[in-house]
């Protein structure tokens, strides 16, 4: 099966994400144009560097790059100010000059912190991202955004910083346990809500089929997301407009996960996803902005999936109506102190908008906090 290369056009810094198969094991071959010295600096995480870190240590040595990698704890508690700082001064150590080139090897925690700690290390150096979940193949490792979580919330320190390249291997999804590829289709769906109908219907025809692991179905539905992620980048890189539309399910998303303590055992992010989109439809046909079909379509949708939908799907207490709504204002979404939502018109055709009852989001939280209970 041929590879996919989908550019992402920014000027002098545009790059490639080249989807296929076997590509961590070329991904010396890949990489080895950027470097101006043969050695790389990579970072990962504890559970992927068991799974993943000696084919890519091979790779590179095949075609005479030196690697040397730092191990961190796997987990969304990573990815914080401690392993942030952990990461650069490591980096520092490792005497990574501003030509040189830093893979950040791992699921979205590890990309996220390492593209962070390339931003500011020097003041920015090249980082290559290769991606081995589903959720950070499709999302994550593409757009250049950058950064950890605090004490504030989710992602609320970073910087925009592109990859110089994104490698992601299909064949390395067979190692993800069945809830974290799941995890990640939470993300793919997105592409399919927010704009292109076709899409979601060709997901609900081969859904299955991805998670039973048809190789050319999962390349097809990252390539597509790659497409589409990469051309709203390349129309908007900073979020200053369109870009939001990529936070379809987030608002509601980064509550929960706030409220639940990032507690992955409770709920992971591309679950969380999930049910922000489904709150999102069944939102925007409360306010009379789509058909009721829409929403029914997208839980049942995610439902024959095996996803979760609904509050009710995430164990332990959760808090009120009032509280999530606190935690939702917290949200990088806010624009001069108005929480600004995805909604959407129909399936495929979403927008974004500050016109939002706040009655109308406390009802709908009140809701289905009732119905979890």
């Amino acid at each position: 099966m041929a590879m996919d290369v989908v550019p992402v056009a920014l000027g002098a810094r545009t790059y490639e994400v080249r989807i296929g198969q076997g590509l961590l094991a070329r991904a010396g071959a890949e990489i080895a144009p950027l470097l101006r010295r043969k050695r790389v600096a990579v970072v990962t995480d504890a559970h992927v560097a068991a799974l993943h870190w000696p084919a890519l240590q091979a790779a590179l040595a095949a075609e005479g790059i030196t690697s040397e990698a730092l191990v961190l704890p796997a987990g969304e508690a990573t990815k914080g100010w401690a392993q942030f700082s952990r990461t650069v001064e490591w980096l520092l150590d490792q005497k990574v000059e501003r030509r040189d080139v830093v893979v950040a090897l791992g699921g979205g925690v590890i990309g996220d912190l390492v593209g962070f700690a390339a931003a500011v290390l020097r003041r920015g150096v090249r980082f290559v991202q290769i991606p081995t979940s589903l959720l950070a193949q499709v999302d994550s490792s593409v757009g250049g955004k950058t950064g950890i979580n605090t004490a504030q919330g989710k992602n609320l320190v970073g910087a925009f910083h592109q990859p110089s390249l994104v490698l992601a291997d299909i064949g390395v999804l067979d190692s993800l346990p069945p809830r974290d590829f799941l995890s990640g289709y939470g993300e793919v769906v997105k592409y399919g809500l927010l704009g292109d109908s076709a899409f979601f219907d060709w997901l609900e025809r081969n859904g299955p089929a991805l998670t039973a692991g048809d190789k050319a179905a999962r390349q097809y539905a990252v390539a597509r997301s790659v497409q589409m992620k990469a051309g709203i980048v390349e129309r908007d890189e900073t979020e200053e407009g369109e870009r939001a539309l990529l936070n379809l399910g987030h608002t509601f998303c980064h509550a929960l996960e706030s409220a639940t303590e990032y507690d992955g055992a409770r709920l992971l992010h591309g679950e969380g996803v999930a049910i922000g989109c489904a709150l999102a439809f069944e939102l925007s046909q409360r306010l009379g902005l789509c058909a009721q079909e829409a929403p029914s379509r997208v839980r049942t949708h995610l439902r024959d999936m095996g996803m979760k939908v609904d509050l009710h799907d995430i164990p332990g207490d959760l808090p009120g109506a009032e509280t999530l709504l606190d935690l939702m204002a917290q949200d990088k979404k806010v624009v001069d102190g108005a929480l600004r939502f995805i909604l959407a018109r129909g399936i495929g055709d979403a927008f974004v908008t500050a016109d939002v009852p706040r009655d109308a989001v406390l009802t709908l939280l009140r809701d289905a906090l009732e119905t979890r209970a």
